[in-house]
């Protein structure tokens, strides 16, 4: 007969711990700067979901440092943590996809899909900096070789990228395993240029991408929502996707249509730039395509 032993184990599930709560019952013992923290917070809990540790501190108006400390206080390691916390308590779960479509009123699925994407798109259309996306096309162009990262959804963006840049005969590796990510930002050098896409500019192993690649010399384009970021911080270029998303949906699926445009831009500025070289690559990969169609 086996017998096994579980150590360390109980039926009970831990109480969840609640962030607003938190903030509630400290906030008579916190400082004055911690206080107009917390005030802001209570008074848009969703509203503080979204922005970096530098938007937040800018729209309360206090430093980073002072919001960094406000939520050790709460007993959060870090601001992505407290975000992550607030978020759960905050959003809805059926809204952080998209709600049912009882409440989405006149409505129907596929309007509001469309008109957010739409809207997405011609807001970064608005704002987008065209000599960024014209920079960084010549960053590409020039790369002895190019590498494309991006995790979780931001992977799909990347992998898009290297499916369109692999084509125009560029060196390029796309690997979506994060250590072979990590593998071979590593082995980048001063003539390469590497492209992280990510849509919040705040995970760590992006950042820990980001910080092998500068390392190494190579330079660094970062793709992504907000400007101020860590990781937009460390970027030797910043193009940046403007979405807000809606009460439905989350920004980071319009975040990923606004990404996938702008990497198109970019395939069709390095298009123009390579000139006959390019159409030549572009030839020989649609003749081995072809030579496999019945």
């Amino acid at each position: 007969m086996n017998i096994f032993f579980m150590l360390g184990c109980s039926s009970e599930k831990p109480m969840k711990k609640s962030c607003l709560y938190e903030i509630h019952s400290l906030k008579p013992t916190m400082s004055e700067k911690d206080q107009r923290v917390a005030d802001f917070i209570l008074a848009d809990p969703a509203g503080a979901v979204h922005p970096s540790i530098e938007e937040l501190s800018e729209r309360i108006g206090v430093s980073e440092s002072t919001l960094f400390r406000f939520v050790r206080k709460l007993g959060y390691g870090g601001y992505q943590q407290f975000r992550i916390a607030l978020a759960t308590e905050t959003v809805e779960h059926n809204k952080t996809v998209y709600e049912n479509q009882s409440n989405l009123g006149d409505e129907s699925p596929v309007q509001l899909v469309f008109r957010t994407n739409i809207a997405a798109l011609e807001n970064t259309l608005d704002k987008l900096d065209r000599q960024a996306v014209d920079t960084a096309a010549g960053m590409l162009v020039k790369a002895g070789h190019l590498l494309l990262f991006g995790l979780g959804g931001s992977s799909i963006v990347a992998q898009d990228a290297y499916h369109k840049l692999v084509r125009t005969g560029l060196n390029c590796c796309a690997p979506l395993d994060f250590h072979l990510q990590l593998m071979a930002a590593s082995q980048s050098g001063p003539t390469d240029v590497a492209l992280i896409v990510s849509h919040s500019g705040v995970n760590k192993d992006s950042i820990t991408l980001a910080d092998e690649v500068k390392r190494t010399g190579a330079a660094l384009i970062v793709l992504c929502d907000y400007p101020r970021t860590p990781l937009a911080k460390l970027a030797d270029l910043s193009l940046v996707s403007y979405t807000t998303g809606s009460r439905y949906a989350s920004e980071a699926f319009s975040a990923r249509i606004v990404q996938l445009a702008i990497i198109d831009a970019l395939y069709v500025d390095i298009m123009n730039r390579l000139g006959e070289r390019g159409v030549e690559h572009l030839e020989r990969m649609r003749e081995a395509i072809a030579r496999r169609r019945t």
